[in-house]
């Protein structure tokens, strides 16, 4: 079944839901990985200059034996060498990666670059609009709060296509101000972390209300629904882009699996969002 996608502020499409090689597979070998994640179904892949691992991201997706064109593939931008860009960073990725192409390339902290993240974006925006449409897709960032935006969104050409962030119910309430914000400029909200508070903080006010939920999904749907089929639907009902991980292939089928579970009622949503209210908690 074909993963449905989201549209960006720059016009090209996203596949919803992401197979991430951070977090289990930093610094690791993440070829068998990746290749067993693209015969499961997924066809956009997360990488980053950050986790270390973008060479064998490249040799499983190689490994895969999809075209490239079937593809979509994100990495993000570390923390800057001397004398470097944006743009010569992304080189240097390209080469790791064995594509001549990125679909996404995003600003990865933005603390990274302290007193220059303007500067920054300015080098992202030349990618951009030297159409690196040989070398780059859309742009974007990843962990920035308002005022990170208020630092680049003054006299930028194009504002971020996406900003990917910690979201889950336990900090929802908290994200609302920039969640705001990327309504105002369309920018796709991305999430990591997403099962974070059944996974890493069992026993919380959330679970109760997970397992009610799930309970009647699996009831109207008659077939096994997951608690993480719960919170992934929450979130693809926000029409954010997931981004998530396994090493399993019966768990990365789950979260394709997703976007065949019925939709969660407004009332179910709420109660999700008032549990998660009683609790704030980063994980990442």
């Amino acid at each position: 079944m074909a993963i449905s996608t989201l549209t960006l502020n720059d016009g090209n499409q996203v596949p919803w839901i992401a197979f991430g090689t951070g977090t289990a597979l930093y610094q690791q070998d993440a070829q068998d990985t990746v290749k067993t994640a693209i015969a499961n179904g997924f066809t956009h892949l997360d990488g980053a200059q950050m986790y270390e691992n973008e060479e064998s991201l490249g040799a499983g997706i190689k490994a895969s034996g999809m075209p490239r064109s079937a593809l979509f593939v994100t990495t993000k931008l570390h923390r800057l060498q001397p004398g470097q860009t944006a743009k010569t960073a992304l080189q240097v990725s390209l080469k790791k990666l064995g594509l001549e192409y990125v679909d996404l390339y995003l600003v990865h902290v933005p603390g990274d670059h302290a007193g220059h993240l303007k500067e920054v974006w300015k080098s992202m925006e030349e990618c951009k609009r030297e159409g690196l449409s040989k070398s780059i897709g859309s742009i974007g960032v990843s962990n920035f709060e308002v005022e990170h935006f208020e630092e680049i969104l003054e006299g930028a050409e194009f504002p971020p296509s996406v900003n990917q962030i910690e979201i889950h119910p336990y900090v929802w309430k908290s994200l609302q101000p920039v969640i705001a914000l990327h309504k105002q400029h369309n920018i796709i909200t991305s999430s990591f972390g997403g099962l974070s508070p059944l996974f890493r903080a069992p026993g919380g006010p959330l679970d109760p209300v997970i397992e009610k939920i799930r309970a009647r999904l699996e009831s109207t749907r008659g077939e096994p629904v997951s608690i993480g089929h719960v919170l992934n639907k929450w979130l693809e009902q926000y029409g954010i882009l997931v981004v998530t991980t396994s090493s399993k292939a019966d768990r990365m089928r789950e979260y394709l699996d997703t976007a065949n579970v019925p939709q969660l009622t407004a009332e179910e949503i709420e109660s999700i969002e008032n549990a998660g209210a009683q609790r704030h908690q980063k994980f990442f």
